[in-house]
């Protein structure tokens, strides 16, 4: 059976990819498996048919068969145990790809979500410069340990895998701030990533999406 994976039907991010169904479109690009999407709008997010796929009401979803499961990592997870070419071969390089996967979500993320609610929702905020000024060097922090990490390494573990899909996704939330910038190799990362054919589809998938919903 095809897959179905759910969707912002008018996502908030207008387009920009971040909204988390691309890194499901991302990684089912990168081990060509066709999909069908399912769009929902907020309200119908809240409806006992969705939460009954997610219990928290968000999107994505993963339905294949009589599987169904929710949390994008979780999914990327799934894709790329169940497709060849998103781990890597050897068992302790497998490991740590996985580390890594749980590192971009737990560690990671947190911090640039946090900047992003306060650019977003806290701008008029009394304590909104102080609180900016505290996570951003958060972020600086998280993102110079990342450098060390990296180094000149092009991608996480040796080759391309679902580590990389999750870590630049969650990088991509700071593109257009100084912030990422400041770490050129960190940067380069990010940008070796886009360049990829199959990030290139589920970009212009999920876009095509909000195109047509904001010209109805």
């Amino acid at each position: 059976m095809t897959p179905v994976i759910t969707a912002f039907e008018r996502s908030p991010d207008r387009g920009r990819g971040l909204a988390r169904d691309m890194r499901v479109r991302w990684a089912l690009e990168e081990v060509g498996q066709p999909y069908e999407v399912r769009l929902l709008s907020f309200a119908a997010m809240k409806q006992p048919a969705h939460l009954s796929l997610h219990p928290f009401g968000q999107i994505p979803t993963y339905e294949d068969g009589d599987l169904a499961l929710f949390e994008s990592g979780a999914i990327v997870f799934h894709i790329a145990e169940r497709h060849a070419g998103l781990l890597p071969e050897d068992a302790n390089a497998w490991a740590r790809a996985i580390a890594w996967m749980f590192a971009a979500l737990s560690t990671v993320e947190p911090p640039i979500v946090d900047r992003s609610t306060i650019v977003l929702l806290e701008r008029e905020k009394s304590w909104h410069e102080e609180r900016m000024h505290t996570v951003e060097d958060r972020i600086r922090g998280r993102l110079g340990e990342l450098s060390a990490c990296l180094g000149r390494a092009d991608w996480l573990e040796g080759t391309f895998s679902a580590a990389d899909i999750l870590m630049v996704h969650v990088l991509q939330r700071l593109k257009g701030s100084e912030i990422l910038d400041e770490f050129e190799n960190i940067s380069a990362y990010v940008a070796r990533a886009e360049a990829r054919p199959a990030f290139k589809r589920a970009f212009a998938a999920q876009l095509a999406i909000y195109t047509a919903a904001s010209t109805r």
